[in-house]
């Protein structure tokens, strides 16, 4: 549809049925939009809009809503994403800065989500397929116990207290942890997680005889850390949102939640959104009602953004889940500054 003026009269209607949940009539975007022309011609506008399948009529005798063909040519053609305010963004940043470690970083991101757009809010944990080990940090901490860090360039920490049951002698453990830790960081430090755990069995096998024993009680524990690290996690928050807004929703409540609650129906759909060929991996992405193709979400929009440590490292997607009748504008704005302040954090 390349008519500006109809476009006009879609953008109307969708910002009217966003704010007021009701059907919109001619009439109403007479009195409440500056479009320039009669009562007639934009009836005739509706009449077009509803025949190429953007508008429909939910009954008889009602205005029109839009479809989620409407939704996708009114986020398609928006002239870009309205910045938040300077108030907005100092909230989302005094927020998320006092972030101790990622898992504080992901609670916070999804609540503040949540909050500020009122939907449903999914945050996947960075992939860490793609991470690498920034350092291993290993030390005695009295008698025969020993703390493990793993620590990865996505942010992630993995702590672990050993008991190192084959030291035998207690006052050297010490000494032999230290060079266990240099021969470590030699043999796993930037590569990936996977990398690292299949060269721990080298280390092991370099190490001194007298500390072979110890060096096989770390690794096994440093490759539990690796692989739990790499599995895929998301988080959500905002259910309750989803409730207050059930009436929105064209499919039913509880498909809804039940889709939620099977995170890896949520996996694969942010998984999908960032591998749209339509847009870059870390591209603000909006997928609306019958465009989520997972069972249960087909009457929902989905607005997700990649986040990372900079521009061309995109670890994982953060988002909302919603009703179609959705403030898209807002949303989006919301989606694109948080995940930005993330990437931010994560930099640093």
């Amino acid at each position: 549809m390349s008519d500006d003026r109809r476009l006009a009269v879609l953008r109307a209607i969708v910002q009217d049925y966003v704010s007021s949940h009701e059907p919109v009539g001619s009439k109403v975007l007479v009195e409440r939009h500056q479009l320039g022309v009669s009562p007639a011609t934009i009836r005739n506008d509706m009449a077009v809009l509803e025949e190429e399948g953007y508008i429909t009529q939910p009954h008889t005798s009602a205005g029109r809503i839009p479809t989620d063909k409407g939704y996708r040519l009114f986020v398609d053609r928006l002239a870009g994403v309205k910045p938040m305010s300077a108030a907005e963004k100092r909230a989302i940043q005094t927020f998320l800065d006092g972030a101790d470690d990622l898992d504080d970083i992901v609670d916070r991101t999804v609540r503040l989500l949540a909050q500020i757009t009122r939907q449903a809010a999914v945050v996947q944990y960075p992939s860490l397929s793609r991470a690498a080990v920034r350092h291993v940090e290993l030390v005695s901490v009295g008698g025969r116990s020993a703390l493990l860090v793993l620590i990865t360039d996505s942010g992630r920490v993995e702590q672990r207290v050993l008991d190192i049951r084959s030291a035998t002698d207690v006052e050297a453990l010490g000494v032999s942890l230290a060079a266990l830790r240099t021969r470590l960081n030699a043999s796993v430090a930037g590569k990936r997680l996977r990398e690292a755990r299949d060269a721990l069995t080298d280390v092991v096998q370099a190490t001194p005889a007298a500390d072979m024993a110890i060096a096989a009680e770390v690794a096994a524990a440093l490759g539990d850390c690796l692989t739990a690290s790499l599995e895929e996690r998301v988080v959500i928050a905002g259910t309750a949102n989803l409730v207050k807004s059930s009436s929105d929703l064209t499919t039913s409540l509880g498909s809804v939640l039940e889709a939620l609650e099977e995170h890896v129906v949520l996996l694969r759909l942010v998984q999908e959104m960032a591998e749209d060929p339509e847009h870059d991996r870390g591209a603000l992405t909006v997928r609306i009602g019958a465009e989520n193709l997972h069972l249960g979400l087909d009457g929902t929009s989905v607005v997700t953004s990649g986040y990372g440590t900079g521009s061309d490292t995109v670890l994982a997607r953060l988002g909302v889940l919603g009703p179609t009748r959705m403030d898209y504008p807002t949303t989006m704005a919301a989606v694109r500054a948080v995940s930005r302040y993330v990437s931010r954090i994560l930099a640093q």
